[in-house]
């Protein structure tokens, strides 16, 4: 019987959120110049720079967790990664397309790809035991929290080094 383990598939993650971030990159700073309360107004230059380095950061994270294995504080801050893009799906992809009654960038790579694959992902990694169900708990929600406030940092940082449009 064909089985394909975590540690084959762990590399999809940083190929989806860069499918993701792109979609975001592409529509997401003229959108957000009419979301109101749904999403900060933001330059597509700050913008960019924020997805590329939180790309290559899922990139980073995945290598080192696939180098270091099961249980390493790597595989739980990935993981914890990829429950934050599983979250992302919803809050605010859909949240914002259904209230908003519009199309809210990066809905449909969420939707489409990030669900499904990272429910997968995460799924294989609690079943293979590359996580521990309790350290997972902690770490993850810790992890999702430090992508999210890292956000208007990488704003702030992005405009300072490439400027407002």
């Amino acid at each position: 019987m064909f089985s394909i383990s975590f540690l084959q598939l762990q590399w999809l993650f940083p190929v989806i959120v860069t499918l993701h971030n792109l979609e975001e990159a592409i529509w997401l700073p003229g959108w957000s110049k009419k979301a109101g309360k749904w999403h900060v107004k933001v330059g597509k230059r700050e913008f960019q720079f924020a997805v590329v380095v939180l790309t290559v950061l899922a990139y980073g994270l995945t290598y080192l967790s696939w180098s270091t294995g099961p249980e390493s504080i790597w595989t739980y801050l990935n993981c914890g990664y990829m429950l934050a893009m599983l979250l992302n799906v919803f809050f605010p992809h859909l949240l914002a397309t259904m209230v908003l009654r519009q199309y809210a960038p990066g809905v449909v790579t969420g939707i489409l790809i990030n669900l499904p694959i990272n429910f997968l992902l995460l799924s294989l990694a609690f079943q293979e035991k590359w996580f521990i169900k309790e350290k997972f708990l902690l770490i993850a929600p810790i992890t999702v929290l430090a992508i999210l406030l890292s956000i208007p940092v990488l704003f702030f940082l992005g405009r300072k080094i490439f400027g407002t449009e």
